[in-house]
């Protein structure tokens, strides 16, 4: 049985993937990952996409169910999602534990070992 994993999304984050979702055909069901980072070695980036793509549910809130990979569990604990938007745009940003590093971008990290 998988670990429980400690992820956090807040009311904007789970209204943009409530919207993403929607649009992508898979209501209230969102896939996050975490994706390497080919140029800068350890580093992680969020990746997000409609639909449940082989994952067991992490969190729940406000109607959408995010899905990751159970290998991944461990590294999403502790993390909280969050979406901005501003008039040149928006993009979700991540908020770290104090075991990581946190990249300019927002949607980057890097554990401390």
């Amino acid at each position: 049985m998988p670990e429980i994993v400690n992820l956090t999304i807040s009311k904007s984050a789970a209204a943009e993937l409530s919207r993403q979702a929607s649009f992508g055909g898979t209501p209230g069901r969102m896939f996050i990952d975490l994706v390497q980072d080919l140029n800068h070695e350890g580093w992680l980036h969020i990746h997000l996409k409609p639909g449940i793509c082989d994952g067991l549910p992490i969190s729940r809130t406000e109607g959408i169910t995010l899905y990751a990979d159970v290998n991944k569990f461990k590294l999403f604990k502790g993390l909280v999602l969050d979406y901005y938007s501003d008039l040149s745009g928006g993009g979700f940003l991540i908020s770290t534990p104090t075991n990581a590093y946190r990249c300019s971008c927002g949607s980057g990290f890097k554990l401390k070992f």
